[in-house]
């Protein structure tokens, strides 16, 4: 196939033909006519791409037809759940925390006299395994999940560890959450196992 440009200079009437290989419609840059009429102010640079392909017309005409069929609505997406109603730190503390934090801590044999509590924004844990007393603290000073957090474990009666920040991983932490990082803090001192049997 080939395309074919047009120049004309001066009058009118004497016109110049150059034929050029064909542009495939994936070209950067289209051939180029330069149009002058008998006015020199009047001259035009023209930009043209002729194709005679049947099977790129056919293509362009399947686009078109492509391009004016309505697309259908979104549907509205259904109502979601209610994002459940955030519950005080400290029921979810007493409901959601403490329970499963216990049965894990009962689970293992070796400990015993096990004691969690939630106070001043701080979730106590106490227990002795094989004799020796064993205390840890999660510690939420801005009376919520989302805010400042810390861990510290102590054994043998001494005061509290330092410090260390607790959930610090998760956006939005939740109570399952907060059972998982105390548990996984107990097994890395070696206090529970670190995989259940």
């Amino acid at each position: 196939m080939t395309a074919i440009v047009g120049v004309s200079f001066g009058a009118t009437s004497s016109r110049i033909s150059i034929v050029t290989p064909t542009l495939s419609s994936s070209s950067l840059f289209p051939p180029l006519t330069l149009h002058q009429s008998g006015n020199k102010k009047e001259s035009q640079l023209r930009c043209a791409v002729q194709e005679s392909s049947t099977s790129a017309v056919a293509t362009e005409k399947k686009e078109k037809e492509d391009s004016t069929v309505e697309v259908p609505a979104k549907k509205p997406k259904p109502a979601a759940a209610k994002a459940a109603v955030a519950k005080p730190l400290r029921e979810m503390m007493e409901e959601d925390v403490i329970p499963p934090l216990k049965a894990i801590l009962e689970a293992q044999d070796d400990i015993s006299e096990i004691d969690l509590s939630f106070q001043d924004d701080k979730l106590e844990g106490f227990f002795f395994k094989k004799g020796i007393q064993y205390s840890f603290w999660a510690f939420f000073p801005s009376g919520n999940l989302t805010g400042a957090k810390g861990f510290s474990i102590s054994s043998y009666g001494s005061g509290p560890s330092t410090v260390e920040p607790f959930l610090v991983d998760e956006r939005k932490p939740t109570a399952n959450h907060v059972v998982f990082w105390v548990e996984k803090r107990l097994a890395a001192q070696g206090i529970i196992p670190v995989w259940n049997q």
